[in-house]
């Protein structure tokens, strides 16, 4: 059946004009005569049976369609730009678009990157910020990794490692204090992770205490903003150690109680299962459960497992 989509002429020539609110400077942009972008959206309004432009001796005004229209086809037009530019770079190159969880992205994954990329120069990684699950079907990611229980419909999952999180704070917080009890804990403002609303709840839960205000206190979504609101002495946040090693050897934070939360959810890989045969991807996911065992057998006592 064929669609119903205008030309790509068209809408090029009324993007240009509706941002514009000129026929003129859209044909001076695009190159061409003022009666060609004037036929062009002449034309797509006909096609669509809407006016797109209110005209006078003044010139051009967008109509209340024409506004809400043009919003569309402009980020239409940009993601069509932005694909094009893609399979130009890429020239048939093997490139994964991975989804990753920002914080592990950043603090564990990208530093041991750079091998992979040398074990592998012919496949590209590309990633991009995703902290909850998604339905691989209506995006380009060819594979993710996040934090959950595996439980992805349609995928293959692999586990790497656990997150086991421990209250940090800024050592002025501690007040030249070693650590703090969990009841002195209790006393403080606790941070909260938006993906991880029980946390604190689960944390005292495991040391049989009940805290009216587990639940109470500033949420942020990502480890990295947590761990910035407890180095500027904003409260205390369960952070896993591994995602703040640069912050603990600095002194930047501190562990305020060794207590560690452990849960059943993990970080895992998955790939959806119309992908597992893709041979850069079984090459990537070799090497990051490699990387993997070798992290947690190297941190073996730091309750990363």
């Amino acid at each position: 059946m064929r669609r119903k989509i205008p030309s790509t002429t068209a809408l090029v020539c009324f993007e240009a004009a509706a941002r514009h609110e000129s026929f003129t400077k859209a044909a001076h942009e695009l190159a061409l005569t003022q009666g060609a972008v004037c036929r062009q959206i002449g034309g797509l309004e006909a096609f669509l049976n809407v006016e797109l432009f209110r005209r006078s001796r003044r010139g051009v005004k967008l109509t209340e369609a024409g506004l809400s229209y043009s919003r569309q086809v402009s980020a239409q037009l940009d993601a069509v730009e932005r694909d094009t530019l893609s399979v130009m770079r890429q020239q048939g190159a093997n490139v994964i678009e991975l989804a990753v969880v920002p914080t592990f992205g950043t603090q564990w994954l990208l530093p041991r990157l750079k091998d992979f990329q040398q074990r592998h120069p012919e496949v590209t990684v590309n990633l991009t910020n995703r902290t909850r699950p998604f339905l691989f079907a209506d995006t380009p990611f060819d594979a993710a990794i996040y934090f959950g229980d595996a439980d992805w419909s349609g995928t293959q999952s692999h586990r790497l490692m656990g997150e086991n999180p421990m209250p940090v704070c800024s050592p002025a917080l501690l007040e030249g204090q070693g650590e703090l009890d969990a009841e002195c804990l209790a006393e403080l403002p606790l941070l909260q992770q938006t993906t991880r609303p029980y946390a604190w709840r689960q944390w005292f839960g495991s040391l049989e205490m009940n805290v009216e205000r587990d639940m109470t206190g500033p949420r942020y979504e990502l480890f990295s903003m947590l761990a910035q609101a407890a180095m500027h002495e904003m409260g205390v946040a369960l952070i896993p150690p591994f995602l703040i090693q640069r912050e603990l050897e600095q002194g930047r934070l501190v562990v305020a109680n060794r207590h560690a939360l452990s849960s059943n959810k993990a970080y895992y890989l998955m790939i959806p299962e119309r992908k597992v045969e893709s041979a850069s991807l079984r090459a990537f996911r070799d090497w990051l459960l490699t990387q993997a065992r070798l992290y947690v057998a190297q941190h073996a006592g730091d309750a990363l497992t």
